[in-house]
């Protein structure tokens, strides 16, 4: 058959295949395929797979009309210096020296290499390339043109391979991304929240399904008379960014909950990070305490995050909450201090990630702090969901078709009373 009747013929074959769980059994549908079709002038066909050791091709399916051989029969390299050939240019016809094939009355033989190729060292030490598998066919003429049609068979087949292997592993990075996707919503909680004077709003932004920025609202104490409020960005992403979030927010749950110090809650969640995510890189984490009271007492330990900002309503000033200790996961060992600030009747915190400063314009030019804090001081008599909207809003038309994107996360906590 002429060549590129033989591709539209195979794509045609191939086009509707079932879903397969293996290599191995789509290998398997093709070869009875190629065998059954009426155009294609092949009668018989085997299936051989390259062991684990790259020493031997396992015989691993036979159809149509072909000498039987026991399953499993193995051929070694060594005594089939022919595969390297197959290798080297992908298909070959050849006279049969294997005994126990030849007393079948196998006495010529075609081979075509089928999905990856792996690169060996022979017995003396050079350089050979294997395929994963091959096929052997069986047809009423050896000759150049069943050579052509193998070649025509193998890059088809090989390249329905590569396409099945990237598309498991798309529907396995999506599975991973669904599920991470999940975990951060199970974490992140309402926008919008009310504790005692305050009033809260955050939002998160991903860059993508899934980004390693998170918040949480915490109350605690007997009579839920205090809140925590934490963001945090891991350096991961995807999956592993969302794990990191869950079990910091969990750890930091148990932390409130049993009301221990701030600094020992940080200190353990910096040594857990340690241990259980040694090569996810580092997590920063701002975690501040308000409570049920007149006096607007804050506080709260910074471990290497992006400082939040304190407006001070009376002054018209700005006061940036530097870091108390050092980003968490690194070194397990670790010491953190607590600060303090008093926030005054519509005095404002904004706790925000490195998404909103680094966003960047169409000139790599940063967002920056200093831009943050002119919107801040411009939105001070606004609600706490007023003051978020108006951030995001500027950012994003700053950052508009820029280069360079990430997560972006902000807090908002506004004294009402």
């Amino acid at each position: 058959m002429e060549q590129r009747k033989l591709y539209k013929t195979l794509e045609s074959a191939f086009k509707h295949f079932p879903d397969f769980e293996s290599d191995k059994q789509l290998l398997s549908y093709v070869l009875k395929e190629v065998i059954n079709h009426e155009n294609i002038e092949i009668t018989g066909g085997r299936l051989w797979e390259l062991n684990d050791a790259k020493t031997n091709y396992i015989m691993a399916e036979q159809h149509g009309e072909v000498e039987k051989i026991r399953k499993g029969y193995a051929l070694k390299l060594a005594d089939y210096p022919i595969f390297y050939e197959v290798g080297k240019n992908r298909s070959v016809l050849a006279k049969e020296t294997d005994k126990y094939l030849s007393n079948l009355g196998i006495h010529l033989y075609s081979a075509t290499g089928i999905g990856d190729k792996y690169k060996i060292k022979d017995a003396s030490g050079k350089d050979q390339y294997l395929y994963q598998y091959i096929m052997a066919f069986n047809s009423r003429e050896m000759n150049i043109n069943l050579m052509n049609t193998m070649n025509i068979i193998s890059t088809s087949v090989s390249s329905m391979l590569r396409t099945r292997g990237i598309e498991t592993k798309a529907r396995a990075i999506e599975k991973d991304l669904v599920k991470a996707r999940d975990i951060q919503r199970s974490i992140l909680p309402e926008h919008e929240y009310s504790f005692a004077n305050y009033e809260i709003f955050g939002l998160s932004i991903p860059d993508r399904i899934v980004g390693g920025d998170f918040f949480d609202y915490l109350t605690f104490g007997n009579e839920k008379d205090k809140l925590g409020i934490a963001i945090g960005d891991a350096a991961s992403k995807g999956f592993s960014a969302a794990a990191q979030a869950l079990y910091v927010s969990g750890a930091l749950k148990m932390g409130t909950e049993n009301e221990l110090k701030m600094t020992a809650v940080m200190k353990k969640i910096n040594s857990l990070v340690h241990r259980v995510f040694p090569d996810e890189r580092f997590l920063t984490l701002f975690y501040m305490e308000l409570y049920k009271d007149t006096k607007g007492l804050c506080l709260y330990v910074n471990a290497g995050h992006n400082p939040p900002l304190h407006l001070s309503y009376e002054t018209n000033s700005i006061e940036s909450l530097d870091a108390t200790g050092p980003v968490l996961g690194p070194a397990p060992e670790q010491d953190y201090n607590t600060d303090s600030l008093y926030l005054n009747k519509n005095d404002v915190m904004v706790l925000y990630t490195d998404g909103i400063v680094e966003a960047a314009n169409t000139k790599f030019e940063f967002y920056g702090e200093d831009r943050l804090k002119e919107v801040i001081l411009n939105s001070k008599n606004f609600s706490a969901k007023e003051i978020c909207a108006h951030i995001i809003e500027d950012v994003q038309k700053y950052s508009n078709r820029g280069k360079y994107s990430d997560d972006k996360t902000i807090v908002v906590i506004k004294r009402v009373k």
